[in-house]
């Protein structure tokens, strides 16, 4: 009886095309599917020192919602490094402004944080609106 656990090699790695429309969606719901997408866990071949994952659009990323007060509570934060170079923004703001922006941050924590997850990171592609320039690919619709 054989106990060895199969391990899939980098040239036997099969990759999709889904998209998964976030319109009156929860962001974080949207985000935790994207990761899962993006690592590959939603495939029987799933190795975690791997990149298995496929390729994922999010559509209508400005149109996700926030529950509760998060809109006018949750803050983004980022430091440029110099001496007062704190810079805060809040969620509404963001959502004006750069929709696909928090989008990727959402789905960016859920990655690995190393260089394996940079590496799924861009095969993640956000868009404010409906139309994707990724046709030619031929992407499947994700449902959850």
């Amino acid at each position: 009886m054989n106990n060895t656990t199969y391990s899939i090699k980098k040239s036997e790695i099969e990759r999709k095309w889904y998209i998964i429309d976030a319109a009156d969606k929860p962001l974080g719901r949207v985000a935790a599917q994207a990761a899962l997408i993006l690592r590959g866990k939603h495939k029987p071949t799933y190795t975690p020192n791997l990149d298995t994952g496929d390729h994922v659009i999010i559509l209508n990323a400005s149109k996700v919602v926030l529950t509760g007060k998060k809109l006018d509570q949750k803050i983004y934060r980022h430091h440029s490094g110099y001496i007062g170079g704190l810079k805060e923004i809040k969620a509404r703001d963001l959502l004006n402004k750069s929709p696909e922006q928090m989008m990727m941050r959402a789905v960016k924590g859920m990655l690995p944080h190393n260089s394996l997850g940079r590496q799924m990171l861009k095969k993640l592609r956000v868009y404010a609106g409906a139309e994707h320039e990724n046709v030619a690919q031929k992407p499947e619709v994700w449902n959850f």
